[in-house]
């Protein structure tokens, strides 16, 4: 109202100086632009008799425009960026690992066959208390938080615990075999004659039956039933095959065959009479083992001796029979 007062009178005051002075060009001027500087007057006069509040208020609102839309826009671009998702929260999430249809597996995907190797590896040590047996499995299933009903992976039953006990010692003793080969290759070994290597590679596999020595005698009736004699078979032959080569034999001719034999039959006889036995540490088994393959060793050099002969007999044979023709005549040409 002040303001509205104020420009009221000062537009009676110029309404009076207009009456009051003559109409000429140059007054007509000056006249304008008092009335000009009146209004701009008025206008700042106004604009100061605002209350403040409507401007803190709307400068309120305008800031909080402004915060609401970054909020807003913050908000869109982490829906937009997958990867804004914060570490923790993907750490949190639950594991969804599997196999799909397509056949694709996780990378902590368990196949059938690995699942069977961790339960008869753990059934190793209920074998003392259940024997060679279904019961063993069973409980081995159990300690691994899996059903008793597992046992029905297993079709061959016993027969499947004995011989994943005998190819897991075969690759033991491989292993080892291998690594002496190649300290002696980079020189950190001295390479052994072939009869002590051979004695320590059957003694080395013979002692990892002693933990199970008492139940061995079932495991080995196991290991003679019809359906179990080809497995068997291919881990004995396996077993043998590694021994010699590792020992240093590349025969390609029928050595190849009698010294897998012989070697065999030291191996399985020195494991029966482990199992009889009773001197320490199994002493006398080893000692039996000894002469055994010193034997072997005498025959291979034998077999090579008569070979040998035999050929030179041969070859003088046939000179002889030559000569013989010679003299007859029988070979001359007519």
């Amino acid at each position: 109202m002040a303001a509205l007062l104020r420009g009221l009178r000062a537009g009676r005051a110029l309404r009076g100086v207009v009456a009051a002075q003559t109409p000429t060009k140059p007054q007509c001027s000056s006249l304008g632009r008092g009335f000009h500087r009146a209004a701009l007057r008025l206008q700042d006069e106004s604009k100061s008799d605002k209350p403040p509040s409507s401007s803190s208020s709307s400068t309120t609102y305008h800031e909080h425009y402004q915060t609401v839309s970054a909020e807003q826009e913050t908000a869109g671009g982490s829906r937009e960026d997958p990867t804004s998702v914060p570490a923790a929260e993907e750490a949190s999430r639950p594991n969804t690992s599997y196999q799909d249809q397509g056949g694709e597996q996780g990378d902590e995907y368990e196949t059938e066959e690995q699942l069977q190797a961790r339960i008869l590896t753990a059934a190793l040590e209920f074998v003392p208390l259940h024997g060679w047996s279904v019961e063993a499995i069973a409980a081995a299933a159990e300690t691994l938080g899996l059903s008793s009903a597992s046992t029905g992976m297993f079709y061959n039953g016993a027969g499947d615990l004995v011989l994943h006990f005998i190819a897991q010692c075969n690759s033991q003793l491989t292993d080892v075999l291998a690594e002496q080969h190649n300290q002696v290759q980079l020189g950190q070994a001295d390479p052994k004659k072939t009869a002590d290597f051979l004695r320590d590679a059957v003694e080395t596999r013979l002692r990892m039956y002693i933990p199970y020595i008492e139940t061995w005698p079932q495991a080995m009736s196991i290991l003679l039933l019809p359906h179990n004699i080809p497995d068997s078979l291919k881990h004995l032959s396996t077993l043998v095959d590694d021994m010699w080569y590792y020992a240093g034999d590349r025969s390609t001719d029928m050595n190849w065959y009698t010294k897998r034999a012989a070697l065999t039959g030291i191996y399985n006889t020195t494991e029966l009479v482990m199992l009889q036995d009773s001197s320490p540490d199994f002493q006398d088994s080893w000692n039996f083992l000894d002469n055994r393959i010193q034997d072997v060793v005498n025959m291979a050099t034998t077999a090579k001796q008569v070979q040998a002969t035999g050929e030179t007999v041969v070859q003088g044979l046939m000179g002889a029979a030559v000569t013989l023709k010679n003299l007859t005549g029988l070979n001359q040409r007519r």
